[in-house]
């Protein structure tokens, strides 16, 4: 497959600056993921890559080869919009193998293209057919056919299921991480959706006001975000945010004031911490627990019941915090309960939204860094 890297990449439209100096490394077979708001530039960038869009400035290279003045056509990308710009005259078979017939492939090796794309995407009983008599999924599989047959180094996912309602969108999401792992394919993906960045990535890059705030692993953002921005972007729920007051730093952590008039020991490097400095705690909703003996307290406002787990949205003194339970929990609304929180979970960020450097490091972010390290030295992924 291919190697992508951009060296400080730029994007400026008239005195609108909306791409402000990426740089990134995409390695083989990689499955990288741009998630951010909207305008965040994510779109943009994706289609600086493919030649859609020139950059300001700047380096994109592929395969160590500059393509800023390569056109699309040349740059051995395929790529997925969020429509499916199907030829609704054309059969699924016609459509997928389209570009083929304009590259002038002949016809024997070009039905042998579509037959395998077809394999792979379960769509061989529908080759006859025409996008009218199939479903979105179905449209969108055949979209990625029409990827597949032209064997890109890398494949673009330019938020290819937003137009999919929410159980096909799990279903795609599936396929999707399927289909990578059959092609071993270099992919960049796009989307607006936190849970389909964590799902599918091997790498993500989250965006904002066209800045890179952070590159990670789906654990390495979900455990160690950077900032306050990337901690509630990434996982579902948003993690809670507490406006604490440092109370001491030493070696082992930062203690901190809690709205209510509690303390706790946070394990992050407080060297820069003064006694009387506000700073904001984060909690996870999943990592907040009942506890008669709990340092916070509030009542209940909201319950919503999922099943195997049970959304509590509490009202503190201070703020609106989010509690995710067992399903089987009895607690109502308006009642007053007491939680609290195991003091390695939380996260301590500055005065400027900085994270403070954690000192507890997760077995699985280690774990991931591993996987990433071998998959860069060239290992398969999947031995």
């Amino acid at each position: 497959m291919a190697t992508l890297e951009l060296k400080n990449v730029i994007k400026e439209f008239d005195d609108t600056r909306v791409i402000q100096g990426v740089d990134l490394e995409v390695n083989d077979r990689e499955f990288v993921v741009f998630v951010g708001p909207s305008g965040c530039g994510k779109s943009t960038l994706l289609r600086m890559i493919a030649g859609l869009e020139s950059a300001s400035s700047g380096d994109i290279l592929i395969d160590g080869k500059r393509v800023n003045d390569v056109g699309p056509a040349d740059r051995d990308l395929a790529m997925v919009f969020q429509s499916y710009a199907l030829y609704p005259h054309m059969t699924v078979e016609d459509n997928m193998g389209f570009s083929l017939r304009l590259a002038k492939v002949p016809k024997e090796e070009r039905r042998k293209k579509v037959e395998e794309a077809a394999r792979i995407l379960q769509l061989e009983p529908l080759l006859d057919r025409k996008p009218k008599a199939l479903s979105g999924g179905q449209r969108q599989r055949v979209a990625i056919g029409r990827a597949i047959v032209r064997n890109p180094g890398i494949f673009l996912f330019d938020e290819p299921l937003s137009n999919l309602d929410a159980a096909l969108r799990v279903k795609m999401r599936v396929e999707l991480a399927r289909l990578h792992d059959e092609l071993d394919a270099t992919m960049i993906y796009v989307t607006h959706d936190q849970i389909e960045a964590m799902t599918m990535a091997d790498k993500i890059v989250v965006l904002q006001d066209g800045i890179v705030e952070q590159i990670g692993s789906p654990m390495e953002l979900y455990h160690h975000p950077r900032n306050r921005f990337v901690a509630g972007f990434i996982g579902s729920p948003k993690m809670n945010f507490l406006s604490v007051e440092a109370v001491a730093s030493d070696a082992s952590g930062v203690r901190v004031r809690l709205p209510a008039g509690g303390e706790c020991s946070v394990p992050v490097d407080g060297a820069t911490q003064q006694p009387g400095h506000t700073l904001t705690l984060g909690v996870r909703p999943e990592h907040l627990v009942l506890d008669d003996n709990g340092v916070l307290e509030g009542e209940i406002q909201v319950i919503e019941r999922l099943g195997g787990m049970t959304s509590l949205h509490i009202q503190t003194q201070d703020d609106l915090l989010t509690l995710v339970a067992d399903g089987e929990v009895t607690h109502r609304v308006h009642e007053r309960v007491r939680f609290g929180f195991e003091s390695h979970r939380a996260h301590l960020f500055g005065q400027e939204g900085t994270a403070l450097t954690s000192l507890h490091r997760h077995p699985l972010t280690e774990i991931q860094r591993l996987d990433n390290k071998a998959s860069s030295n060239g290992e398969s992924r999947h031995s």
